[in-house]
């Protein structure tokens, strides 16, 4: 642990995430969260909505400026969650084509479908906890702390991307990925490791940037 954290110091925030709903909460120093530029390059490749959000890696801080914010930091609050959301084999080995191509097969586009509306439903309970997280550290006295959360942004049915300007910046809170952060290598070596491909049930992470 960082040479000026104290032995339990966070462990209030470890109790809140795991009474509201958490799986597991670890704190681990902030030099144990790997920030790699080929992760901001997976969401140019692999993601649909890249670039349609301001929460996206093409509008947030750079890898760099991640690990530069990291280098202040003392640790960080690592989150757990269990999603509702269930996947069969083929869901589970092809989440975005059988999702959206209109070739593959109607049973096999239903599942997916279901899949990440549950998904994406379950989105919002995690956001909500790491906001309050974010809240119970900066009540504490770490008046720095801030939140990232899993997955894209779904605050807003369209984002107010063309103005530029995010209609709910009290909440919006970036995704990990956004900024560089892989957060497999960073959970495998905080003893929390991700599966990918994901699980029948997926488990998202969230991070909180504590001080």
């Amino acid at each position: 642990m960082h040479k000026d954290v104290q032995q339990g110091q966070f462990d209030f925030l470890v109790d809140k995430a795991l009474s509201s709903g958490a799986v597991d909460a670890k704190v681990v120093p902030a030099g144990k969260v790997f920030v790699e530029d080929r992760v901001r390059l997976k969401c140019r490749v692999g993601c649909v909505g890249y670039g349609k959000k301001l929460t996206c890696s093409r509008h947030c801080a750079t890898g760099g400026e991640c690990r530069k914010m990291l280098s202040e930091c003392g640790c960080v609050l690592l989150v757990k969650f269990r999603s509702p959301a269930e996947a069969d084999e083929a869901t589970r080995l092809s989440t975005y084509r059988n999702w959206l191509d209109p070739a593959a097969p109607q049973d096999a586009r239903e599942n997916a479908a279901k899949f990440w509306t549950d998904y994406f439903g379950d989105s919002k309970r995690i956001l909500l906890t790491m906001l309050e997280l974010e809240k119970s550290a900066f009540n504490a006295g770490y008046t720095l702390a801030v939140a990232f959360t899993s997955g894209s942004c779904r605050l807003c049915e369209k984002c107010n991307l063309e103005n530029g300007i995010c209609l709910h910046p009290n909440m919006a809170r970036i995704p990990e990925h956004a900024v560089g952060i892989n957060m497999k290598k960073t959970a495998a070596e905080a003893g929390m490791p991700l599966s990918f491909p994901i699980g029948r049930t997926p488990e998202p992470m969230a991070i909180l940037l504590i001080d």
